[in-house]
């Protein structure tokens, strides 16, 4: 006769429940180690509760820390049945440093999700010719790059993410012992905290009218 230990049970319970991503809504599937952050990047975006979207960690991506891009085949959908991936490094390395994702502060890594998610506010507004044209121009133009990263700034901003993005800035730039050519690099391509507030001064300006 085999005998029915409760606390064990309930361990192996937990432990299935956690080693599966966790939903924040039907259309949104986000691993537990960043739930928290996830949600409240998210609850910037209103026009994306609807919009399937899967926060996923990898182990490696070539040349980013994070990457936000539609799913293969929702390319040739309609925009309101395309769904997108934001893939997560394991470990975020900057310069010659190695960060895990588990030790970025939450602030930190808010911000850098609201920046991927102005990413998947631009391609929204984009039909699927032109997003394939996008992919295209973005790995063959570095000025097509800055002009991506910036707009992906300016929807976080717009979305009154300015507080986490200025803080994922400071860490990037100031604390995390990066290269002076890491940190020319960061600023050419993204918009830098002075714009950043400028930004800030317009939305809260037009708002007020």
């Amino acid at each position: 006769m085999t005998t029915f230990n409760f606390s064990k049970n309930l361990n192996l319970l937990i432990l299935f429940i956690f080693s599966f991503p966790m939903v924040a809504s039907a259309q949104h599937t986000i691993p537990p180690e960043i739930t928290n952050e996830a949600k409240i990047a998210l609850s910037h975006y209103p026009e994306l509760t609807d919009v399937a979207i899967e926060f996923k960690f990898k182990k490696n991506i070539k040349k980013s820390t994070m990457q936000a891009q539609p799913s293969f085949w929702s390319v040739f959908k309609s925009k309101k049945n395309r769904s997108y991936k934001i893939l997560i490094s394991e470990r975020i390395k900057i310069a010659d440093s190695v960060y895990f994702t588990k030790d970025i502060p939450s602030e930190i890594m808010i911000g850098w999700l609201g920046h991927e998610l102005g990413h998947v506010m631009d391609y929204q507004q984009r039909s699927g010719f032109n997003l394939i044209g996008f992919g295209f121009k973005y790995i063959t133009s570095k000025n097509y790059i800055r002009e991506a990263e910036r707009r992906a700034d300016s929807y976080a901003v717009n979305h009154g993410m300015e507080t986490y993005i200025l803080a994922t800035k400071e860490f990037i730039l100031k604390k995390a012992g990066l290269t002076q050519k890491y940190v020319d690099r960061i600023k050419n391509y993204y918009l830098s905290p002075e714009e950043i507030m400028l930004l800030v001064e317009e939305r809260d300006a037009a708002l007020n009218k």
